[in-house]
């Protein structure tokens, strides 16, 4: 009885393990894909054919590649999130504002993804498709997030994936995250001064419901010749809070639900 759940799982796995490496390495052929992922030809091809036949891959003289099956559900999982609807005109407005990058992010499973998006502008080419995940606690908007999870949480997240430090201001241990987490709780605004990203500085602020409940952030990123001073300190947080309470009285309305349905 336990051997064809133990089956099936596998089966998943290899279908999973070919869509990622066609989402990495882009298209590819049986003979490619198979040799990376060191499975038999006949195993690729059989589930390639699967994908093809459902939309999930096109052939292409033959190589394939994902389909664009994967936007449309890409947009239809964004779009039944509350917090996209409530913060895309006030992004939209935070990036004519300023002329920088504004950013939405929320969290899932412990790392932020990148919901939405908009450059003003000035806006600087920033690395940070949408869907993308990156790390929480080498960014303004990270640490917006986390400044107001449980702290178990946090441990957990520091378990799970690290504190990798991508540049020399990155923080690195668990006692300065905790004490930079502290001083958000106090001053309600997080900044990044070049911790994920070299000459990058970044300023955020969280998404709350009424309760405290933390469910995404907001932020403004730019050149660190244009984010400094009184700019920094006091010009786009005073952005960024009008934002924020705008984005938190549309979703008391909506009964502050991150997801729709």
């Amino acid at each position: 009885m336990s051997e064809k759940p133990a089956k099936s799982n596998r089966t998943t796995e290899k279908l999973l393990e070919i869509i990622s490496a066609l989402d990495e390495g882009g298209p590819q052929g049986v003979t490619e894909l198979a040799t990376h992922l060191e499975l038999p030809k006949s195993t690729v091809h059989y589930h390639l054919q699967v994908l093809d036949e459902t939309g999930y891959v096109v052939r292409e003289n033959q190589r394939y590649r994902l389909g664009l099956r994967f936007l449309e559900i890409g947009e239809n999982t964004r779009r039944r999130i509350q917090l996209y609807e409530a913060a895309k005109e006030e992004i939209n407005q935070l990036a004519t504002t300023t002329g920088e990058l504004a950013i939405l992010m929320v969290e899932e499973q412990g790392l932020g993804v990148y919901l939405y998006k908009q450059g003003g502008e000035q806006a600087m080419d920033v690395d940070a498709p949408i869907g993308r995940h990156a790390y929480l606690h080498d960014r303004a908007i990270g640490k917006a997030i986390l400044a107001h999870l449980p702290d178990e949480r946090v441990e957990a997240i520091i378990q799970e994936h690290g504190l990798t430090q991508t540049t020399e201001e990155t923080i690195s241990t668990r006692e300065e995250l905790f004490d930079s987490l502290e001083r958000i709780r106090s001053e309600e605004v997080a900044y990044n001064l070049g911790e994920a990203v070299e000459g990058l500085h970044a300023v955020a602020v969280p998404i709350l419901t009424e309760s405290g409940d933390v469910l995404g952030g907001i932020s403004i990123a730019g050149p660190a010749r244009r984010l400094e001073g009184d700019r920094i300190t006091e010009e786009i947080p005073k952005h960024l809070f009008q934002a924020k309470n705008v984005i938190e009285l549309k979703l008391q309305k909506n009964h502050q639900k991150l997801y729709r349905g």
